[in-house]
Order: C-alpha cells, then sequence, then structure tokens
C-alpha cells in the first residue's frame, strides 16, 4: 500500500504540518530532525504528488538534465551524481538525451516544461542560445553545466577547459613530442574550443606551431573518433602524440592505432580529456585531463536547489580546476 504524509507522520512522531515543511522546505526545523523524517519517506517510499503539485502551481520537486548521450560514460557518470545529489535532497530528475541537436533539446524543454520541472540543468551542446529564452521568461531556473553561454544569465558550473588543454600539451611537450594533433568534438561544443584553445596557446608559447591540418573534429562517440584517428595516423607525417577532447575520442584513437600496426604509447602518445571508469580498463591504461565529475553534479544540483528555496535568481559561476592523471597512454618521444 502507498505511503501517505500521514504514515510518515505517524513513525517520525510528528505532525503533518512539520511532514509537509520538510517536503517543502520550509520551517524551523533542525537539520537532524530533517533528515531523519526525510530517511524515514526514503524507506517507506513515499512520494509527494506531482500531479496534484503541479495543478495548484506548486513545486513538483523534479528537476529536468539534458544530456547528449546518455550513453556516453561521462554523461552517465554526470547524471548519476546529479541524481544521487537530488535523491538526497527530496528531488527526483527526468534525464533526456539530446544528440546535441536543437530541435530535440527545443522537444524537451517543451516536454519538461509541460511536467512543470522546478528546474533545469543543461549539459548539452546548443547551438541557438534562444532555445532557452522562454525558460527565463518564466523564471524556471536553469544551470548550465561544462557549458558556456555568455549570452544568457544563467547559473553555470563549469571545469577551466583552457587548463585543461593546456596541461594535455604541457604533458605531451615534456615527453618529448613536437609534432602533435588534435582529435575534438564540434566546435560548436563550447568546452572543445577552449580545450583546443589552450592546446595550441600552449604549444605556441613553447615554440612549437599547431597548424590548422593537425586540429580534426569527430562526433564524441567511439567509432566516428575511430575513423578520423585512422585517417591522421595513415598520413605520411602523423603525428606521434595526439590529444582528443574526451575519452571516448582517445578509445576509438587507440583502437585505431591498433589497427594501423602502431604502438601505443612507443609509436604514438595518446591523451583524453575526462577520466571516466574506462580510462584506468582500456589497453593501455589512459593518460587524461580528469574533470570533477560528481562535483560538477553536485553543485549544478545545489544552485539550482537554493535558488527555488531563496528566490534569489542572480547567475552564479562556479569553476573547477581539472587535474592530469598520467597512465601508461603516454610515453617519451626517445622511446619509440
Amino acid at each position: 500500500m502507498k505511503a501517505t504524509i500521514y504514515d510518515i507522520a505517524r513513525e517520525a512522531g510528528v505532525s503533518i504540518a512539520t511532514v509537509s515543511q520538510v517536503i517543502n522546505g520550509k520551517g524551523k526545523i533542525s537539520e537532524k530532525r530533517r533528515a531523519e523524517i526525510m530517511e524515514i519517506m526514503e524507506r517507506l517510499h513515499y512520494q509527494p504528488s506531482a500531479i496534484a503539485a503541479a495543478l495548484t502551481g506548486k513545486q513538483t520537486y523534479t528537476l529536468g538534465l539534458l544530456v547528449p548521450d546518455i550513453s556516453n560514460p561521462y554523461f552517465a557518470e554526470l547524471a548519476r551524481a546529479v541524481e544521487d545529489r537530488s535523491r538526497k535532497l527530496g528531488y527526483s530528475v527526468v534525464i533526456c538525451s539530446t544528440d546535441n541537436k536543437d530541435e530535440r533539446v527545443e522537444r524537451y524543454l517543451n516536454l519538461l516544461q509541460q511536467k512543470r520541472v522546478d528546474g533545469m540543468m543543461i549539459g548539452t551542446g546548443i547551438e541557438n542560445a534562444e532555445i532557452l529564452s522562454p525558460l527565463l521568461q518564466q523564471s524556471i531556473p536553469v544551470a548550465l553545466i561544462a557549458r558556456h553561454m555568455p549570452t544568457l544569465s544563467v547559473h553555470t558550473v563549469t571545469i577551466d577547459d583552457k587548463l585543461g588543454g593546456s596541461l594535455a600539451a604541457q604533458h605531451l611537450i615534456e615527453l618529448g613530442h613536437t609534432h602533435v594533433a588534435v582529435l575534438s568534438e564540434p566546435f560548436k561544443v563550447s568546452s572543445s574550443q577552449e580545450r583546443v584553445r589552450g592546446f595550441r596557446e600552449t604549444l605556441t608559447k613553447a615554440g612549437y606551431v599547431l597548424g590548422p591540418d593537425q586540429i580534426r573534429e569527430s562526433a564524441a562517440d567511439l567509432n566516428s573518433a575511430k575513423q578520423e584517428a585512422l585517417r591522421l595516423l595513415s598520413e605520411q607525417n602523423r603525428p606521434t602524440g595526439l590529444f582528443c577532447c574526451n575519452d571516448m575520442q582517445a578509445i576509438g584513437a587507440i583502437q585505431a592505432a591498433k589497427e594501423r600496426g602502431l604502438r601505443v604509447p612507443e609509436d604514438v602518445s595518446i591523451i583524453g580529456f575526462d577520466n571516466t571508469i574506462l580510462a584506468s580498463v582500456t589497453s593501455p591504461p589512459l593518460t587524461t585531463i580528469a574533470q570533477p565529475i560528481e562535483e560538477l553534479g553536485r553543485y549544478a544540483v545545489d544552485i539550482l536547489i537554493e535558488e527555488l528555496k531563496d528566490n534569489n535568481n542572480e547567475p552564479k559561476q562556479r569553476i573547477l580546476k581539472p587535474e592530469l592523471v598520467v597512465r601508461a597512454s603516454t610515453g617519451r618521444r626517445g622511446n619509440q
């Protein structure tokens, strides 16, 4: 039988009004008591009626999350971080995969508005920022995750992508690689733009040139990256070091190198970006730029819920730092 608010009140030994205040995030209740009541709600599988809340114009305690592809380990880990944090704070999450296509983004945004979600997190590429205007006009809180849209007044939780690209370049330079290349996601993705910019500027400062033919684009998935890497590594003047703007592309590049009969890292060093679970289990284990994925998801949820509670829509920005994680896919050029 479905638990009711009366069951929660009886189990916790408090009034129905107190349970209601916990559900709505209001009232002068100690954090310890609030946590105890929420634990009982979770144990009894209590769910406030989202339909009733929507009809009365109240909060539905539901958030939306848009990502390009939930099958990509990076976005799967991000979605899990968002879901875990939301559940802890009494919210549920609707997750949508957009394939980085504006028409799908717009369709999902309309759907989520119809479902009266309380706030939205955007972790997908959007070419036309005006798609988000209806949300802002309705004062629906929006947080961008690992995305930049400077023309919009929204919350953002990002990492220093430019620094990440710089770390990748510095690592390859220190290993003696002077002829390098980049495999990037399409440049409409702002994070990739910054990663390539940081990589190029660091090379330039060290006295090396990254020409246009040394920057290749592919979709973020493994197979698309593999095909582009096959073309790049088949060229007579192939690079000895390759920086890929995400781990899936880097794994695709490793597969391409093996198919071409090249050894990693003896013939070509490959570095990724993200540090997903796959980075440590691929062969060889992948050197990569680590994103604090759990923190990205947690901060995005916290920022939205803070606005919902305080009704303060002043845009907040949090920039996290990436780190270089060295594994076996990169090595000194002299060892080739």
